[in-house]
């Protein structure tokens, strides 16, 4: 509701145009030539095939994480919503540092619903956080229609529900759960899995130099410090 997915379809529209040498709405602008644009937005399942929601997403994230460039424009909308919180969450999560860490750099926005996601990207480099302001006005929320800095801390789903006419006794038990739930339950996560990959990697670092001491420079032919070489590669791989 607050257009998230408005914004990043007229991003795509506005550089698709720009590059075409049409008119793009704004008094100026400094666009990068582009030579694919990426799209994951909206859901839609393909059932003549077998293929669920999530599927179908799944495919989709597959074929741009796999035919990126260092020219590409990745718009990505709610990515991992098609299955349990948990799965979504960790699926959205890895696909962001992929992205972050690919060596193509690619241009992205990625629209999210997990807030979890905006410690994230506070921790890597080359990420920033923006959302759309709203402003809310005794029991009811006013959707602002602008980007602003920063993520935000909260959803307004059940406003929206409202918006849509769900009986006021269904919206007030919503409530009800949604202050007993563990808001920081996931976010709490965020340091332990951080730390979990900085132990791994500290592992295999370890393991790597162990078998660099156990080598005999001297005493090995070129052919067996290949062999060397492409099981230690293994190894970081």
């Amino acid at each position: 509701m607050s257009g998230k997915s408005t914004f990043l379809r007229q991003v795509g529209i506005i550089v698709i145009l720009a590059q075409s040498g049409c008119y793009v709405p704004c008094q100026k602008a400094q666009i990068s030539i582009i030579d694919r644009l990426f799209t994951r937005v909206g859901a839609s399942d393909n059932l003549s095939s077998g293929e669920s929601t999530f599927l179908v997403e799944m495919n989709e994230t597959a074929n741009i994480l796999n035919n990126l460039t260092n020219r590409s424009l990745i718009l990505l909308d709610e990515i991992g919503r098609g299955t349990s919180t948990y799965d979504g969450l960790s699926i959205a999560w890895s696909i962001t540092e992929y992205l972050h860490n690919s060596k193509y750099l690619p241009i992205t926005l990625f629209a999210t619903h997990y807030h979890e996601l905006i410690d994230l990207a506070n921790k890597l480099t080359r990420a920033n956080n923006y959302s759309v302001d709203v402003k809310e006005y005794n029991e009811d929320v006013i959707f602002l229609r602008k980007i602003i800095k920063g993520g935000t801390n909260k959803s307004y789903g059940i406003h929206v529900a409202k918006m849509a006419g769900i009986p006021n006794n269904v919206l007030k038990r919503a409530s009800e759960i949604l202050n007993n739930l563990s808001k920081d339950n996931l976010s709490s996560n965020f340091e332990s899995i951080n730390s979990q990959n900085q132990n791994e990697n500290t592992i295999v670092n370890h393991e790597i130099v162990e078998k660099l001491k156990l080598i005999d420079v001297n005493n090995i032919t070129p052919f067996e410090a290949l062999i060397k070489l492409n099981e230690l590669v293994d190894d970081v791989n």
